[in-house]
Order: C-alpha cells, then sequence, then structure tokens
C-alpha cells in the first residue's frame, strides 16, 4: 500500500484525531458544539479533511430519520463520528454534507493563521 496523504486545514484552533493527531478541522469550520453523539457531546462541522467514509445507511435519531455515512480517520481508521447525507425532515436539512465528531475522538490545540 502506497503512503497516505493528508491535507492540512490551516487555522489557530485546530481538531485532530486523538489518536494519532491527523489534522480534520479547524474552528472556523465550527457550527454547533450541541450535538451527542454515542460517546457523549459530538460537535457539527462545516468541512472536514483527512476522513474515509463508509456506505450510506439510514439512522434514525432524536431529530428524525436521516440517511448518514460514518466517518473515520484517513490516517488511523478510528471512527471519529458521522455525514449526513439526507434528512426528511425539512427543518434538519442544514445538517446535510455536514460532519459530526464526538468530543471523545478528537482532540483541539493550537494552531496556526496563515499570513496573507
Amino acid at each position: 500500500m502506497g503512503k497516505i496523504f493528508l491535507d492540512h486545514p490551516d487555522g489557530a484552533r485546530l481538531f485532530s484525531c486523538a489518536n494519532c493527531k491527523a489534522a480534520l478541522t479547524n474552528r472556523s469550520e465550527l457550527i454547533s458544539t450541541r450535538f451527542t453523539g454515542a460517546t457523549g457531546r459530538a460537535y457539527l462541522f462545516n468541512k472536514v479533511v483527512n476522513l474515509r467514509y463508509s456506505e450510506v445507511h439510514e439512522r434514525f435519531m432524536l431529530t428524525g430519520r436521516h440517511l448518514v455515512r460514518d466517518v473515520s480517520c484517513k490516517n488511523c481508521n478510528v471512527r471519529l463520528g458521522w455525514i449526513y447525507e439526507f434528512a426528511t425532515e425539512e427543518a434538519q436539512r442544514y445538517k446535510e454534507g455536514r460532519v459530526i465528531l464526538e468530543r471523545a475522538l478528537v482532540t483541539e490545540s493550537d494552531g496556526f493563521e496563515e499570513n496573507e
């Protein structure tokens, strides 16, 4: 197998895989901290990099029926959360294409800002 190339999501505060420290996203992509996953608190992000995606499956949640894909770290393959592919409730459609990362499975640390 070849080398895995990872993207880096610049920013002053970074979220990374707690297992291998691969960078996943930054604080500017954070939409909400008010979600719950299998391990407790979870965060909703607009854009996350360095992920692998499972097949689409149906999941019934407190907010209704959703079609989702589980997401795992591209580097170490640890499951980190899921991505919303489709929401049946109109009020939940804002989640489509967005990623949930479980707080217990990621770490937040100082990053760096790119000077323009």
